[in-house]
């Protein structure tokens, strides 16, 4: 019996797992067999929500077509969300970096349902910010499609605070179909959007979506102060060694002798304690394993106490 909880994604009826995977592995370092040992585990986990975009994989695309393949004759069983907006270096037609833009969306929504294998999105979301497009024509593209049932729920991706309440104020102008969620970089080591993104998603009620929840690996546990990164592992490779050095590690050991005292390793002290964060509705962690999937599962189930919500604000305030 998963002991995994669920919440609604922002001031919607979407309810999603508390922990969501981050399909970014898929078709990347993950074959079909590989994606698909990765589904099952989170089936078999109480996990909901799959969280992809059309950029993941190499080459572009392969994320969603592999995503689609394992989730055949399951699909309305989950909760599907991608994303669009990135550079796709062509494959969605010329975009001419507007990225945004009511022709480009048309073609990159159709575009990811035929690699999905599906006829409708539940959370359709921009990957990032458009600059050369105005806001409220990306909004009434994405209200069509809502309307059409191509799409079900909006959401952003790595928008600052005042863009996520611009977008809600145009929708609502508008009479248009506002963003439920907001998905950002967020981790117990990198708290940047409790400045303006957190107070933006509560005051417009959007639900958000953390990725990096381990930053990097640097929660997971696997790393040591003044230790080589283990063989194998991402950090041990040059180019991410200055992260490893770089590290916050009195706040790294101090958030493991935390979650010690409660029976709890590193992983879930990032995972649980991102979780009962103001805002944070699911966090989404990658996996390549069946047994990083249930380890990340695991995390989810843990819901802290205020108590243990107050002991770690001591720690990340101190």
């Amino acid at each position: 019996m998963s002991d995994m909880s669920y919440r609604r994604l922002g001031a919607s009826g979407l309810v999603v797992s508390a922990v969501g995977i981050g399909c970014n592995n898929f078709g990347r370092k993950l074959d079909l067999d590989g994606t698909r040992e990765v589904v099952d585990a989170a089936f078999d986990a109480g996990i909901t929500l799959f969280d992809t975009a059309d950029i993941y994989g190499t080459p572009h695309g392969s994320s969603e077509e592999l995503l689609g393949e394992a989730l055949k004759g399951r699909r309305d069983e989950i909760v599907l969300a991608t994303k669009f907006g990135m550079d796709m270096e062509g494959l969605n037609g010329a975009d001419r970096g507007a990225r945004g833009a009511r022709g480009y969306i048309i073609r990159a929504v159709e575009a990811s349902l035929r690699r999905l294998g599906t006829d409708y999105l539940d959370l359709y979301q921009i990957h990032q910010p458009d600059e050369a497009t105005p806001i409220d024509e990306t909004l009434a593209a994405l209200d069509d499609l809502v309307r059409s049932g191509k799409v079900r729920y909006l959401g952003n991706s790595n928008f600052a605070g005042w863009q996520i309440a611009d977008a809600d104020w145009t929708a609502r102008a508008d009479g248009r179909t506002p963003f439920i969620s907001a998905q950002n970089q967020y981790s117990l080591l990198h708290r940047e959007v409790e400045a303006e993104v957190v107070p933006a998603c509560e005051r417009f009620g959007l639900g958000l979506l953390p990725f990096f929840p381990l930053d990097s690996g640097l929660l997971s546990g696997k790393y040591q102060r003044g230790q080589q990164a283990p063989a194998g592992s991402r950090l041990s490779q040059e180019r991410y060694r200055r992260w490893l050095e770089g590290a916050d590690w009195d706040l790294i050991e101090a958030l493991t002798a935390y979650g010690k005292e409660r029976g709890h390793s590193l992983l879930e002290v990032a995972i649980a304690g991102l979780a009962a964060r103001p805002a944070v509705t699911s966090v989404i962690a990658g996996a390549t394993s069946a047994e990083q999937v249930k380890a990340n599962a695991t995390a989810g189930g843990w819901q802290l106490t205020a108590d243990d919500v107050a002991a770690l604000d001591r720690i990340l305030d101190a």
